[in-house]
């Protein structure tokens, strides 16, 4: 499964010409997910090439403005386009009280908006993975996100399984999910005659803004990549 890291913004307290506030999307699949939301992350999200992506979840590392001020426009577009499935709003103790506070700007909104004040653990999981939380330091209330992975099953031999009377088909499918197959002669056939070595879960760990600390040192062991 594709795992791909789009920084879109990387600037720290204010943009420059060049670069946006906070702002990393995280593609794994289909799914979508954005580390961060700073002013001007919809238009650093165009000028990406990707377009404005309907993300899954916003995962905020903490409260300084820098960091979620691109959330009132984010929301209002996706009104304007008319989405309708809920989008998670994950973040650090008083972000429910922070969205009161911009809910006269924000308004009414056509789609759920899913929010949860996270604390270390995982915040999301699905399809052999999680996005897990953790506290850093930061002045104020802040968390990093690791996202990590089952290990997955390892490449599947299509010549091997061939050579073993395995026809193309469903029966491949049956063996990469880890059933038998009895082939056309009577012979059975089981995964690890065609399957490689389970192939170890990848790791993509974001600290936020911090200083060095226990939590994201923690986090990195292993790590496949530190965004820090």
């Amino acid at each position: 499964m594709d795992l791909q890291v789009t920084f879109i913004g990387t600037s720290a307290s204010v943009p420059s010409a060049a670069r946006g506030t906070s702002a990393t999307l995280v593609a794994r699949g289909g799914a979508r997910w954005l580390i961060d939301c700073g002013e001007g992350t919809q238009r650093q999200l165009l000028r990406s090439g990707l377009g404005l992506t309907d993300v899954d979840a916003i995962l905020l590392t903490h409260l300084h403005g820098d960091h979620f001020l691109g959330l009132p426009g984010m929301f209002k577009t996706y009104g304007l386009r008319g989405r309708e499935r809920e989008l998670l709003l994950v973040g650090p103790p008083g972000l429910e009280s922070l969205l009161d506070t911009l809910h006269p700007v924000i308004g009414r909104l056509p789609f759920r908006l899913d929010v949860m004040e996270a604390s270390p653990g995982a915040v999301i999981r699905e399809d052999g993975m999680e996005v897990r939380a953790f506290h850093t330091d930061h002045g104020i209330r802040s968390l990093g996100y690791a996202l990590v992975e089952e290990d997955r099953p390892g490449a599947f031999d299509v010549d091997a399984a061939r050579a073993l009377g395995v026809q193309s088909g469903p029966d491949f499918g049956v063996l990469q999910r880890g059933g038998e197959v009895r082939c056309a002669d009577g012979s059975v056939v089981r995964p690890d005659q065609v399957m490689g070595e389970a192939r170890e879960g990848r790791t993509v760990v974001f600290s936020g803004d911090t200083r060095p600390c226990a939590g994201t040192a923690d986090a990195a062991i292993g790590a496949d990549l530190l965004v820090h």
